[in-house]
């Protein structure tokens, strides 16, 4: 039988739990790691290994790399325009096609990274050819993570959404878990100076097999049955359409919610995982492999969290969980920042887990939270615009903020308001947002349906 047909009960598990539902969650996560360990994996490296082979040795420590976090902000950029086109033709011709095709353009941005010369064999063409490759792997993952969750999201059922939807999320620790490990055996295994030479690029050539296990797996799966009613609905109504555009025009309150809710998420989750690595190293002095082993506990930590807060929202709603994550990481700069200065490892081992639980609160309930806001026939596009665009002004910018304030006040008080700010964005989006747990994706259709068709008979009787 498909796995997308609606029969309730597996005769094992829940009655309630759609058959086949875990192959569609393995397929959805199979690709999220796939993607997030070559994405991050590139946020690690760019402090420790393109701040140093990719730039001018005349460049200053923190100048380098800010250089390398520019580079890195590339993908940020081009992560809204690949969720633009991918949401576009996902709603248009199904989440799988898509998703399948961001997986092969991901791997091979970079598979192809690994090859690089450096800036001693090529000088600035070194950068140059990095921040293509870049682009190209920011705008497959800017299609990635909307058709992920939404595959999931849309078998999922309605009182168990939050739940099922958050395990892609999960994904990404998941991804960042494995290539922190990659990192960790090869800079375990090697000296400074043959990582440094060559051993970094074993970790990107290793994206090959990664991506052959996740298309695999992703060609067992369909798209749900509410898509393809979606989809025979629209060809029906003809004037239904697709896209950026059209969401805007219809959906603004969720497009711009949507953005809200993921400002500061986004700012906390690489200040945690991405500054933090440069605090560590050019401010407290630790060096490279104690820092990978606290993040490797940290991300193992997150996983293991992710889903636990998922269910949660599915037993209180989603505005208070996320409210919750909000509120928290608004007051994590205050004191995360000090107990990484105590030098103490345990203390600073605690400081960045507590940092991505507190971020756990917020982007476990994203997937449902934004599924609940658009119609199915331009759901891809609105989930993937709210979600991508944002990336630009937050995630992208955060670790290069928080570089130039560092470098500036020569203090962490500066970061940790910058933080604060930005959660009380998110906390003001989930104020005004509606509460939507439990809520059937297919009221959303049917209302929308209606919309245009009150449309046409006024467009009638104008004619008329």
């Amino acid at each position: 039988m498909s796995v997308d047909a609606p029969v309730r009960g597996d005769g094992k598990n829940n009655p309630d739990t759609p058959k086949g539902l875990k192959k569609v969650v393995a397929a959805s996560m199979a690709g999220t790691v796939v993607e997030w360990y070559e994405f991050f994996l590139y946020g690690t490296a760019a402090t420790l290994v393109f701040s140093k082979v990719f730039f001018s040795e005349d460049t200053s420590e923190l100048d380098a790399i800010l250089a390398a976090f520019v580079t890195y902000a590339v993908g940020f950029a081009a992560r809204p325009i690949g969720g633009i086109v991918f949401g576009h033709f996902g709603d248009k011709y199904g989440r799988k096609k898509l998703l399948q095709l961001s997986l092969i353009l991901v791997g091979s941005a970079t598979f192809l990274m690994g090859c690089l010369p450096t800036f001693n064999q090529i000088g600035y063409w070194a950068p140059a050819l990095l921040v293509t490759l870049r682009f190209i792997q920011g705008f497959a993952v800017g299609g990635e993570w909307g058709g992920a969750v939404l595959l999931v999201a849309e078998h999922s059922p309605n009182k168990s959404r939050g739940f099922w939807a958050s395990w892609p999320q999960a994904g990404v620790p998941a991804g960042n878990l494995l290539a922190t490990l990659v990192l960790l055996a090869l800079t375990s295994t090697l000296s400074d100076e043959d990582f440094l030479s060559w051993g970094w690029r074993i970790a990107f050539w290793l994206s090959a097999v990664i991506v052959f296990v996740g298309y695999y797996i992703r060609t067992k799966v369909t798209d749900a049955p509410i898509f393809v009613e979606a989809q025979q609905q629209a060809a029906q109504i003809k004037a239904a359409s697709y896209g950026v555009v059209e969401v805007i025009k219809r959906y603004p309150r969720g497009v711009f919610t949507a953005m809200g809710l993921r400002f500061g998420e986004n700012v906390m989750y690489y200040l945690v995982v991405t500054f933090t690595i440069t605090y560590l190293k050019v401010e407290v002095g630790t060096d490279t492999k104690t820092i990978l082993w606290w993040m490797l506990a940290a991300h193992a930590v997150h996983f293991a969290v992710i889903p636990l807060v998922g269910r949660l929202s599915d037993r209180v709603g989603r505005r208070p969980v996320y409210l919750a994550g909000a509120l928290t990481a608004g007051t994590w700069g205050f004191f995360a920042f000090p107990m990484m200065n105590s030098g103490h490892n345990f203390v600073i081992m605690l400081a960045i887990i507590i940092g991505l639980v507190f971020h756990a609160f917020m982007y476990a309930t994203q997937p449902a939270i934004m599924a609940e806001m658009f119609p199915t026939r331009m759901r891809y596009s609105g989930v993937s615009l709210g979600y991508q665009v944002t990336s630009i002004v937050a995630g992208s910018l955060a670790p290069i903020i928080a570089v130039r304030l560092l470098d500036k006040y020569n203090s962490s008080v500066p970061i940790a308001w910058y933080l604060a700010g930005a959660a009380a964005i998110t906390a003001v989006a989930v104020v005004v947002s509606r509460e939507t747990k439990g809520l059937s994706l297919e009221s959303l259709d049917i209302a929308d349906a209606k919309a245009i068709a009150s449309e046409q008979e006024l467009a009638k009787v104008g004619l008329r």
